[in-house]
């Protein structure tokens, strides 16, 4: 069995990119980072993810972003958007995915792993500049060009297999192999029991892609004043 790192952030994409990865024969290591967002709710559904789903091992990174913030995620002073706007909206962290993938990077090379797993989506999204196709194809690009592994003939692989599905597809993929989420947190600002908020646009993507999907949601959701 080939070794991956699976970006696991405790939400319903990277739950389902750990067990497709598991399906597809992977010993999955996977990782998750603390950031600095708002809660750590989602940090706790990562775990249980992991061992729900089987990983060899789960492991926690934690980088401070809050001194910089500069997003609803990472500072308290900007609060979580709960209406759709026009644009990027003001949950996206600035170069989070660049830096959780290079932490992936070098974890997958001390664990001589080829693969590495993202739930970045192109379609159901919120329009964040790094969950782009060209985006994952420049870092995959980038990656065989820096590290000691693929200079040495062994190039990494950047699998991104939820870039192309709706929000309803991802649930239906999900739910044929055996994916909990009422155990996953997406919402943006859950509270310390992991309930969600309903209302931010995490909470309205996934609300949606249960009722596309035609599947009972299953989030715990928070009454709000």
């Amino acid at each position: 069995m080939k070794n991956a790192v699976v970006l696991l952030s405790g939400g319903l994409d990277s739950a389902t990119v750990l067990a497709m990865a598991r399906a597809q024969g992977y010993t999955c290591y996977a990782l998750s980072v603390d950031y600095g967002q708002r809660h750590h709710s989602e940090l706790a559904a990562a775990q249980r993810v992991a061992e729900t789903l089987g990983a060899r091992e789960h492991r926690v990174v934690n980088i401070d972003l809050t001194g910089f913030g500069g997003s609803a995620l990472t500072d308290n002073n900007i609060a979580v958007p709960e209406h759709a706007s026009a644009g990027i909206p003001l949950t996206y962290v600035p170069a989070r995915n660049t830096i959780m993938l290079s932490l992936a990077l070098a974890w997958a090379e001390v664990l001589r792993a080829q693969d590495i797993f993202i739930g970045v989506n192109a379609v159901d999204y919120s329009g964040y500049p790094d969950c782009r196709p060209a985006y994952i194809e420049a870092f995959e690009r980038m990656a065989n060009l820096a590290t000691q592994a693929a200079v040495e003939g062994h190039p990494l692989t950047l699998h991104a297999p939820l870039l192309h599905l709706s929000k309803a597809d991802i649930i239906k993929s999900g739910s044929l192999l055996s994916v909990d989420y009422a155990a996953t947190v997406s919402c943006y600002q859950a509270d310390d029991l992991g309930r969600a908020c309903g209302v931010c646009d995490s909470c309205r993507l996934r609300s949606a892609g249960f009722a596309a999907a035609g599947v009972s949601d299953p989030t715990r959701y928070r009454k709000l004043n």
